[in-house]
């Protein structure tokens, strides 16, 4: 069978994540977390004080950070370095989750981090999931999936997680941040989330964990031959 790029958008707590996960494993594939790239970024941010405001101050910024992926053989768990450093449960939190969206918006850093995920994917072979990855990273992608979910679905499922990690966090907080992250995803003048015109929805609002990754998997293999 022949290697394909399979991308994954949608809005957070859809379970693009955990699914991409899975059918990467299912199929032999490399996983690309675009995400965690993203929250690395807003993390450096944060730690650095640089003001996204400042242009110069972003793309120096920009120069003096590196993201990379290492997988843990312990667990199995694909981990974020930044700079050399594991901040995977850094990124997970809330103080980056705030501001996520605001730094993904900005032009440089969206240029920055889309080049170095098609670095990542020319190969192919690989699980990509995001928000603008079937429509600007790689609008070539052989299967193209748009998750989406109902607000009080994602929100419940989100501090799930977040509890998962011992972070105590209000479920109006987090239906508050998503609504917000939507809202900024959706409207920016740089690759806003959309749905790519031959993108296959699936609204996971009432579908297990395993349809999900199940569906997914016969639809890569229908490419595949």
């Amino acid at each position: 069978m022949k290697k394909i790029i399979i991308a994954i958008d949608g809005y957070s707590g859809c379970g693009k994540s955990t699914t991409a996960k899975a059918v990467a494993r299912a199929l032999g594939y490399t996983y690309l977390d675009s995400g965690a790239m993203y929250r690395a970024v807003t993390l450096f941010f944060l730690q650095n004080h640089i003001n996204p405001n400042i242009p110069k101050e972003v793309s120096t910024g920009l120069q003096e950070l590196d993201i990379s992926f290492h997988h843990d053989s312990s667990n199995g768990i694909q981990q974020v370095y930044l700079n050399g450093v594991n901040v995977e449960e850094e990124i997970r939190g809330m103080q980056v989750s705030s501001k996520v969206s605001e730094i993904s918006k900005l032009g440089d850093v969206r240029e920055t981090m889309v080049e170095k995920q098609r670095k990542l994917g020319k190969k192919k072979g690989i699980v990509m999931d995001g928000r603008d990855i079937g429509t600007v990273v790689f609008p070539e992608a052989e299967l193209k999936v748009f998750m989406k979910a109902d607000t009080d679905i994602r929100a419940a499922r989100r501090q799930k997680e977040l509890l998962e990690r011992g972070k105590m966090v209000g479920i109006d907080e987090v239906r508050e941040n998503l609504e917000e992250r939507d809202a900024i995803d959706t409207k920016r003048a740089v690759s806003p989330l959309v749905k790519a015109s031959d993108a296959i929805e699936m609204d996971t609002s009432f579908l297990d964990f395993e349809e999900q990754v199940s569906r997914i998997i016969e639809l890569a293999k229908e490419r595949m031959n």
